[in-house]
C-alpha cells in the first residue's frame, strides 16, 4: 500500500516552488493534493500536471490571510471528498529592508501571510481532523526559525512564530490523533530566493555572486542550496509518520548550515 493511499493533504502555496514539489510527491506516494494557492489559473495548471501521472488533485483559489477564503477552500474540499488527513502551510513571501527602515504596511503583510495564514488554516482543518481523530500538519519553517539574518526582520520573527505554534498544537492536538511539526529549510532555489539575490545586493552593497557565496551558502558544508526535493522528502517523511513519536519537533534541511 503506498504511504499516503487516498488521504487528502492541503498544501498551500503549492502551484509553484517547494509546494509543487511537496504535491507532486504526495501524489506519487498514492495521496490527493489539494493545490491552494493565491493564483487559481497556476493552481488549476499544478493540478492538471499531476492528473496526468494518473493521480487525483484539486485546485482551490485561497488568501491563506483571509479568514473567508480559508473557510470558503476547506469547505470545498469537504465538500469534494469528505476529508482531510494532511494540511502543509506553505505559502509565504519575502520582503527584505533593514529594521529601521522597515515599513509597517510591509511588516503587516508578511506576518499575515507566514502567521495568520498558518492559524487560520489550521484551524480550519482541526475542526474535520479532530472529528476523524486523524491528523498531521506540517509548517514550512526556515533556518530562520532558529537562526536569524539581516534585513528579515519579519521573516525571522514569523519563522520563529511557527515553532511556537506547533509546539502547542502537539499538546492540544495530541488527544485527537493530530501531530505538528516544521520543517525548516536553508535556502532553496526558488523565485522567492532568486528575487532576493538582487534586493540583498543592493541593500548590502556587494555582487549577487557574493550574496549567493558569502551570505546565502556561506555556513553551509558544501557551498549547495538546499533542493526543493530535499524540503519535499523532509515533509512527507512527518506527513507519514505513523505515531505521536516526532509531534512538536522541527527538522533543519540546509546542508548543514545550521546544526542542532
Amino acid at each position: 500500500m503506498a504511504r499516503f493511499d487516498q488521504r487528502v493533504g492541503i498544501i498551500t502555496g503549492a502551484a509553484s516552488g517547494i509546494g509543487k514539489e511537496i504535491a507532486q510527491r504526495f501524489a506519487a506516494e498514492g495521496g490527493i493534493p489539494v493545490i491552494a494557492d493565491l493564483n487559481l489559473d497556476a493552481a488549476q495548471a499544478t493540478a492538471t500536471e499531476i492528473k496526468g501521472t494518473g493521480a487525483d488533485a484539486f485546485a482551490v483559489a485561497m488568501n491563506v490571510a483571509d479568514e473567508a477564503a480559508v473557510e470558503k477552500g476547506i469547505a470545498d474540499v469537504m465538500a469534494k471528498y469528505g476529508r482531510i488527513d494532511v494540511l502543509v502551510s506553505n505559502a509565504g513571501i519575502q520582503i527584505v529592508k533593514p529594521l529601521v527602515d522597515f515599513d509597517f504596511g510591509d511588516w503587516k503583510k508578511l506576518l499575515a501571510i507566514h502567521l495568520d495564514g498558518a492559524f487560520l488554516t489550521t484551524r480550519a482543518c482541526l475542526r474535520h481532523m479532530y472529528a476523524a481523530k486523524y491528523g498531521r500538519v506540517v509548517y514550512m519553517g526556515s533556518v530562520h526559525s532558529k537562526e536569524a539574518s539581516k534585513l528579515k526582520a519579519p521573516y525571522v520573527t514569523a519563522k520563529h512564530g511557527l515553532i511556537g505554534l506547533a509546539k502547542v498544537l502537539a499538546k492540544e492536538g495530541a488527544e485527537f490523533g493530530v501531530t505538528a511539526n516544521v520543517v525548516c529549510p536553508g535556502f532553496v532555489r526558488t523565485p522567492l530566493v532568486d528575487k532576493q539575490i538582487p534586493e540583498q545586493a543592493a541593500a548590502l552593497h556587494i555582487s549577487e555572486d557574493d550574496v549567493i557565496k558569502k551570505v546565502m551558502l556561506k555556513d553551509t558544508v558544501d557551498g549547495e542550496f538546499t533542493t526543493t526535493a530535499d524540503v519535499a522528502e523532509a515533509v512527507l517523511y512527518f506527513a507519514g509518520s505513523p505515531t505521536n513519536a516526532l509531534t512538536g519537533q522541527s527538522l533543519v534541511v540546509s546542508h548543514g548550515w545550521f546544526m542542532q
